[in-house]
């Protein structure tokens, strides 16, 4: 396996849940359920923190979970892990890949996780991400839901709000096959430290802009980002009520 870290953006605020990061289940903050979820993979050298808030630097510190402090004005968690990237770097870190783990993602599948550092075995590949199938109809539909059309070598050709591939006008071959061909995207980005820093330093896409999805500026510039197959897409924590049933799921697995 190659060498990978797996960095954490925690931005203490929130727009739909105040102070997220730090609300607590089975008594750890949510980040630290998102870091030892990580850990569990086996597929990191390293797992550790990249937050704007002091507040949750001591309380990762004092959980003996590694943190680092970064501005506060970075436009995504992207550029968060970046700016993570380069201190751990000029500190003389080395790694192949780096994975970005959003910290309200403590319920993605660690097999997930290990299979997406696997990819980079593929000396072609500097950017990859996980999409799962996508069956049911109402989900295709839902904008909040973001859909992914690969190549043959599983790369993406576009990310999208919309329903893709569209079917209405399909070809009279391709109407009776049952083949699942919709994909959900699962936002977990991994990028060569190269690839990272290239995208970085990329102005941000007209598609990107419009859609709303980071992930479009990589494609846009020309670029390939393999699409590896996940097992499962883990609830999101946006509202106190995804967070309450989080809580739930937790004290049912530990009971």
């Amino acid at each position: 396996m190659p060498r990978a870290l797996a960095i954490i953006p925690a931005r203490l605020a929130s727009s739909r849940l105040a102070r997220k990061m730090l609300l607590e289940a089975d008594g750890l903050p949510l980040f630290a359920h998102t870091a030892r979820n990580a850990q569990a993979s086996g597929a990191f050298a390293r797992v550790l923190l990249a937050t704007d808030a002091p507040e949750i630097l001591e309380r990762a510190r004092a959980l003996a979970i590694e943190a680092l402090l970064t501005r506060a004005d970075h436009p995504s968690g992207t550029e968060r892990v970046h700016e993570a990237w380069r201190a751990l770097a000029a500190a003389g870190e080395r790694a192949e890949v780096l994975v970005n783990v959003q910290g309200d993602e403590p319920e993605l599948d660690p097999r997930d996780l290990a299979a997406l550092v696997a990819a980079f075995e593929d000396p072609g590949v500097r950017a990859a991400t996980l999409a799962v199938p996508l069956e049911d109809p109402e989900l295709l539909a839902r904008p909040s839901v973001v859909k992914v059309v690969v190549d043959r070598n599983g790369d993406a050709l576009y990310f999208s709000r919309a329903a893709i591939p569209a079917s209405g006008h399909a070809q009279e071959s391709a109407r009776g096959s049952h083949k699942t061909i919709h994909r959900r995207h699962v936002g977990v980005y991994a990028f060569t430290p190269a690839a990272l820093e290239q995208y970085c330093a990329l102005p941000r896409g007209e598609y990107e802009m419009r859609e709303n999805l980071e992930q479009l500026r990589w494609l846009e510039a020309g670029e390939r980002m393999r699409v590896v197959a996940a097992t499962r897409v883990p609830e999101g924590i946006d509202t106190q009520a995804d967070f309450e049933r989080f809580a739930g799921r937790l004290r049912e697995r530990t009971s």
